[in-house]
């Protein structure tokens, strides 16, 4: 049974874990090296266990787990045992292809997650035999006392025994946004939620402000960072659609090709043909309808999607993840760092009974103080005593260096600002106006950094006498700064705290007692930034006498200044990237572990919280059946105060429904979600690695709208699936029906097996390849997400693709019989035959350009009509290539084809031609037959019903 180590008093804690305990001092000894040893043999090293070591072997030989490819190597042992080694070796060669396409990208993509990870916790701070030691954090073990400061990531699980002042950010875990503070006093309630054990630190999360000293309680996988990471043993992602469509298609072509066989095979027996002679045309007909460069041409495709993908600052892991992004339905994500920047930033300023607000991004120092929606002017440069702080010039205003209204009351702003300035152990760097700005120490400290230079201040380092520190039961900070003989102290901290504090408030330019009407109008502004899920601080001060020590007494007769809000604010780019997958008709759901009022907030601000959506919380999650959470959740738009098995259940709702589901995160309490998902998006720059290794995608520059760009790329690669598909099935079917025809009819086949796989692999496998290098149309984002069991012939493509390969099989056999009672030799028919097929199928690639089998292509995103070079370059080069094979007498032997006439030719480009027209005219015959249907249906419709209301009419005026 779990021990409830929050529940304990340090003394008890230390009995527990068998540390000797000697009095307020007998926390300074700590383990002994023989015991620290002891206890790392009996326990492990303080790691997560991983997946199996990244093995490039591995990688390779899992290409092949492919059913088609077994199809393929099947060919290969066939063709082999039946002498046919030109066949069997080029099936080979195609099938190695393929392998080594789709492991140099899954290769390059592992590599390209190595370079994006950081090392966890490398080192760690105890006390051992009395001294203070820096050692590996794998070697920290139960029982250790771990020193923490700021800026330290906690490297596993302790009961606090001492703390001064701690806040630890435990956003990796909990998705918190805000700082937690800690203290070392039991807890009554023996299982609150991992954001309410006050006194504990949990592995994996960042100390960022004061100090403490921990009891080590669990390391590794006991911690709760590893019990999360075990919830990934249970989470799998499942084989993707075009997988299970691509592997249904290969079973339909496997059995297609059975029974053509057969029935060929037994015409040729029952006319009287040899068994060996009719085996050896059932391969012919097994070559030309399996597609052999089908796998090879699936791969390039998604890895040119992959390599379009990283310019999109996208990393692709598993290549058929590209193609399952296009039929996503619903995006689950995490809020803290996904669709907010995991970055406090004050939007609200309070003073004088007016509020300003406050423009910006994250911690960057870049953006506007506006009073009555005029922007302010910079205020001048201030020296001010500020640890850490950084001297720059001020950053030049939106509309211009100095531009801007004066605040009436200069002076209160800049006291207020400077509040905030001097009472902050924070440090801010960072460098131009974009997401690098970075904070060590609180962020809320950080953010009033921010603030103070948005408004022109800057500080220097100065003489700062005293501080006395932020403690929970506090509630506040005060810091005693000296400057030019005068001594003053600073106070930020709760507002209804500081109020009762406070004689005077500054109140347009003067200092005036604070009365009831002050208090209602602050308090009244403290009501409508927490309405909108701010984080409100007060601000004051006080002119001190010249003491030399000062203490709690001291906070009192305060002037108070104003009240600044401040709250994690969304990314910018992520309203319109929801609205996009609004138009896509994807969902976008929050999922989060912070507060239902924040997480409303950040919803309806970013459009994503429907009028009449829900907000679930954990606790009412923990209420619910599967089958009442199934009911539900289609009308849930934020699921608030989560833990990770909640997003897991959360995340295989959806799927049960039948959605195809992308979940972004990038903390490690997203890991076992991202990995239940078919979809899984870890955060490049603030993922965790924990998080990283479950995803399928990394998206590196941490960019919600990224996402949206990859659901697009990945309808563009379906999109160009489904018309080198057609391309490919509508040739083979041609092929097919060539041989078939032939075999039934008793006369010799226009083809002989190695000219087939010239056809399919050569002739063929270009335009394919130019195919998928389409650009995506601009209405695949305005056109709902395919259903996932949709088949791949959905649309009337398997109705094309067999009317095609009918035109294309019927001309080829008429020009070979045509030609062949001509009297010329077998040899220069089936050269005719050969060719008419060939072009036949290069005319066919235009066509399969539009999804409707029109002449017109689609237009890209931008609005352009797509251009024809890739394509016209790769038919050019087949027919240069046909052209060698039947010109160059070395490629005759082993093609065994004989040169052609001028007149041949003429013969042969009729047949292209006839290809090329012959799907478009029967669509365009179609519709014109579906409109008049329709015309005819609606003339009819209103001819009724405009007899039924003349005879409701007549029959009414009888009545009366």
């Amino acid at each position: 049974m779990p021990k409830h180590w929050w529940t304990m008093s340090p003394e008890e804690t230390a009995k527990e874990l068998g540390v000797p305990f000697a009095g307020t001092r007998g926390w300074a000894a700590g383990l002994t090296p023989q015991e620290a040893a002891r206890r790392l043999g009996i326990f492990g090293e303080n790691r997560l266990q991983r997946r199996e070591k990244f093995s490039p072997w591995r990688l390779f030989f899992s290409e092949f787990a492919d059913f088609m490819v077994l199809v393929l190597l099947g060919a290969v042992i066939i063709s082999g045992a039946l002498g046919e080694w030109d066949d069997a070796f080029t099936i080979l060669a195609i099938v190695f292809l393929n392998a080594i396409l789709g492991f140099v990208q899954e290769y390059r993509a592992e590599r390209s997650l190595q370079a994006l990870k950081e090392l966890s916790a490398p080192q760690a701070c105890v006390l051992r035999r009395g001294k203070l030691q820096v050692i590996p954090a794998v070697q920290v073990v139960p029982g250790d006392l771990l020193v923490l400061e700021t800026g330290d990531r906690v490297p596993a699980d302790a009961r606090l025994v001492e703390a001064e002042g701690l806040e630890v950010d435990e956003s990796p875990l909990t998705g918190e946004s805000l700082p937690v503070a800690k203290e070392t006093a039991p807890l009554k309630e023996e299982n609150p939620g991992l954001g309410e054990r006050r006194n504990m630190v949990q592995a994996g999360t960042t100390v960022t402000r004061g100090r403490a000293k921990g009891l080590v309680v669990a390391t590794g996988m006991a911690t709760e960072l590893g019990k999360i990471a075990g919830l990934l043993e249970t989470s799998a992602g499942g084989p993707t659609p075009l997988q299970k469509r691509l592997d249904q298609l290969g079973k339909v072509l496997v059995a297609f090709c059975i029974i053509v066989c057969v029935c060929v095979g037994l015409l040729g027996l029952y006319r009287g043909e040899s068994f060996r002679s009719m085996f050896l045309s059932a391969v012919s007909l097994a070559v030309a309808a399996i597609p052999e460069g089908l796998p090879a041409i699936v791969t390039i495709s998604l890895a040119l999607g992959v390599q379009r993908m990283i310019k999109r600052q996208v990393i692709i892991r598993q290549l058929p993840a590209v193609e399952t992004l296009g039929c996503a339905s619903v995006i689950c994500s995490d809020k803290t760092g996904t669709l907010t920047r995991n970055q406090m930033m004050v939007t609200a300023v309070f003073l004088s009974g007016e509020e300003l607000s406050v423009t910006g991004n994250g911690f960057a120092p870049y953006g506007r103080l506006y009073w009555r929606r005029r922007p302010l002017a910079p205020l001048a440069p201030l020296a001010l005593p500020v640890p850490g702080a950084v001297a720059r010039p001020a950053p030049a205003g939106e509309e211009g260096d100095g531009a801007g209204a004066c605040y009436p009351d200069g002076e209160g702003l800049r006291l207020l600002l400077k509040t905030g300035l001097v009472c902050n152990n924070a440090v801010l760097t960072g460098d131009g106006d974009g997401p690098d700005w970075k904070v060590t120490g609180d962020p809320t400290e950080g953010a009033l950094l921010a603030l103070a230079r948005k408004a022109g201040l800057t500080g220097e380092e100065g003489r700062r006498r005293q501080e006395i520190p932020f403690t929970p039961e506090r509630k506040r900070m005060s810091v005693v700064v000296e400057e030019d003989g005068k001594t003053t102290l600073y106070t930020k901290g709760a507002a209804d705290l500081l109020l009762n504090l406070s004689e005077r408030i500054r109140w347009h330019g003067k200092e005036v007692p604070l009365q009831r009407m002050h208090r209602r109008l602050v308090l009244r502004a403290v009501e409508s930034m927490a309405a909108r899920a701010l984080r409100v601080l007060a601000l004051a001060y006080r002119p001190l006498p010249d003491l030399e020590k000062v203490g709690e007494d001291e906070e009192k007769d305060l002037v108070f200044l104003g009240l600044v809000g401040m709250i994690d604010p969304p990314r910018p780019e992520v309203k319109a990237a929801i609205q996009t997958c609004k138009q896509a008709g994807i969902r976008t759901v929050m999922i989060t572990g912070d507060f239902p009022g924040t997480a409303r907030a950040i919803g309806e601000e970013l459009g994503l919280l429907r009028p009449d959506g829900l907000i679930l919380t954990g606790a009412q999650l923990d209420q619910l059946s599967g089958d009442e959470l199934a009911r539900i959740i289609d009308r849930v738009d934020i699921f608030a105060r989560v833990n990770p098995y909640h997003k897991l259940q959360v995340v295989r709702a959806f799927k049960k429904q039948g959605k195809v589901v992308a979940m972004t995160g990038d903390g490690v309490n997203d890991a076992p979600a991202v990995k239940e998902a078919q979809i899984g998006v870890a955060m490049g720059i603030s993922g965790t690695d924990v998080t990283k290794e479950a995803s399928d995608m990394v998206i590196a520059d941490d960019n919600f709208a990224t996402i949206v760009a990859a659901v697009e790329e990945g309808r563009g690669i379906y999109s160009n699936i489904k018309k080198f598909l057609r391309y490919l099935l509508g040739c083979n079917t041609g092929e097919i029906i060539t041989m078939f025809l032939a075999g039934a009819a008793g006369i010799p086949f226009p083809l002989v097996p190695i000219q087939i796989l010239w056809t399919n692999l050569v002739t063929d496998g270009l335009p394919a390849v130019a195919l998928s290098m389409e650009p995506a149309g601009k209405e695949l984002m305005q056109a709902p997400p395919r259903a996932p069991e949709e088949s791949i012939f959905s649309h009337g493509m398997g109705w094309q693709i067999l009317w095609q390969g009918v035109v294309i099989g019927l001309t080829t056999v008429l020009l070979f019989l045509f030609t062949l009672f001509q009297g010329v030799a077998l040899a220069k028919a089936r050269t005719v035959a050969f060719s008419a097929l060939v072009f036949s199928q290069l005319s066919y690639a235009f066509v399969c350009r539009s999804e409707s089998g029109s002449f017109r292509a689609g237009k890209t995103r931008t609005g352009k009509a797509q251009k024809t070079p890739p394509l016209a370059a790769a038919v050019l080069l087949s027919a240069l290539m046909q052209l060698s094979v039947v010109y160059l007498p070395f490629l005759q032997k082993v093609f065994r084809t004989s040169p052609l006439a001028l007149d041949d030719w003429v013969w042969v480009a009729g047949a292209a031609a006839v290809s090329f027209v012959a799907t478009p005219l029967a669509n365009a015959v179609l519709a014109r037959r579906t409109a008049m249907h329709t015309k005819t249906y609606l003339i009819n419709s209103r001819t009724v019903h405009r007899r039924k209301k003349e005879a409701g009419a007549g029959h009414n005026l009888i009545e009366v």
